[in-house]
């Protein structure tokens, strides 16, 4: 079971911190800047295991005070998109964060429509069997990402489990 799914002993502060860590850490590989308003944005894009909307993290910074105009929330969330720290949900319109940005791979998504929790998933199989059929077809793959909707573990099973 992903970590997104796990009801109990699930550290997610662990999880911040060592996405934080990788961050930071990437930022430097790269020779770019963590500005502070990228690592607000990364930490509020990994406040959960949910998918968050561009607006959502707009409106949370104009609380803390912030001059947060929409223009610098979807820069922020560009950079982060692109050094590989966090993912698109296509589907949703949002972002979370990604469960491996040390790699660059393939994603899947199971996301829960009772609870809104999303797991990321990279299973090169999929992806291979994608790349597979879109060849036979002689149809050319960019960007793969899968997105698939269900119930998880915990609702099916009627757990409650606010993250």
């Amino acid at each position: 079971m992903t970590t997104a799914f796990k009801n109990h002993g699930h550290d997610h502060g662990h999880c911040i911190e060592q996405a934080l860590d990788w961050a930071a850490a990437k930022s430097t590989r790269r020779g770019v800047r963590l500005t502070p308003i990228r690592r607000r944005v990364f930490e509020l894009v990994w406040q959960s295991h949910r998918p968050v909307g561009a607006y959502d993290i707009l409106e949370i910074l104009k609380g803390e005070k912030r001059n947060a105009q929409p223009p610098t929330v979807y820069r922020a969330l560009d950079f982060l998109i692109e050094l590989g720290l966090i993912h698109r949900i296509e589907s949703l319109n949002a972002y979370i964060g990604c469960s491996d940005p040390q790699l660059a791979h393939p994603s899947q998504f199971l996301i829960c429509r009772d609870c809104g929790i999303a797991a990321e998933i990279s299973d090169k199989r999929i992806d291979g069997a994608i790349a597979a059929l879109a060849e036979e077809t002689g149809f050319v793959t960019g960007k793969r990402t899968l997105e698939v909707e269900g119930q998880c573990p915990n609702c099916r099973g009627g757990a409650n489990h606010a993250r």
